[in-house]
């Protein structure tokens, strides 16, 4: 069974190879650089072969909204044929440096109805993308800021970018972007979360100390 993500990596590793011999350029992205920028429409799709992105929605107010993390053995965005508004809001930002395998939509379209297997992926990949969306809709809404925030570290542990294990390299300011929560509640739960014990702090890194007493404080759906 599995559980919601907000890192995506390797669910497409096994067709590298694949990948490799269709027609199709090589991009490399420093730190920091947009690979898709508000209001440019998705008309290509990139294969990660190393590197970590965040992506985002930049509200006209200013506010940022975390949505996902992808690494390497991934693609973004996801193939489809249709053109949805909201994308255009989306913004995608290299975490690190960044190598890509960039198709365009007609031939990655070529690849999705010549190879079944892909086609799968494709399809299931999807399922997690929305799967993400669903628990965050259904369950975070009505969670306690402590619950959704326990949610959250508890899914980085196990699935991250940094792959660092119990340490998260995230700042506060990132995980109240994703969790749509204002500093002064993150920094609050975050108090309470190190008097118990459960975890501690630095400067952009945050690690978990109790790993089974902050599975304690979600929900069943996460864990």
């Amino acid at each position: 069974m599995l559980i919601p993500r907000y890192y995506f990596a390797y669910d497409f590793r096994t067709f590298y190879e694949y990948f490799l011999s269709q027609p199709h350029t090589e991009r490399i992205f420093q730190k920091g650089e947009y690979l898709w920028k508000p209001g440019q429409p998705y008309d290509r799709i990139q294969y990660y072969v190393s590197g970590a992105s965040v992506h985002f929605s930049e509200h006209e107010s200013g506010h940022r909204k975390i949505i996902s993390f992808h690494g390497p053995g991934t693609i973004l965005p996801g193939y489809h044929t249709t053109s949805f508004r909201i994308e255009l809001s989306l913004s995608t930002a290299a975490l690190s440096d960044i190598k890509v395998l960039e198709f365009t939509i007609p031939q990655f379209k070529a690849m999705f109805e010549s190879n079944t297997s892909l086609a799968e992926n494709v399809v299931n990949w999807y399922s997690k993308y929305v799967n993400r969306f669903l628990f965050e809709t259904i369950h975070q809404k009505f969670n306690p800021s402590q619950v959704k925030l326990c949610n959250l570290l508890y899914l980085l542990t196990i699935n991250q970018p940094s792959n660092s294990g119990l340490t998260i390299e995230m700042t506060q300011e990132d995980i109240a972007d994703i969790l749509g929560m204002s500093r002064v509640q993150i920094t609050r739960e975050l108090t309470d979360l190190r008097s118990k014990g459960i975890l501690s702090t630095t400067r952009g890194k945050l690690t978990v100390t109790d790993l089974p007493a902050l599975a304690s404080l979600c929900t069943e759906e996460t864990i």
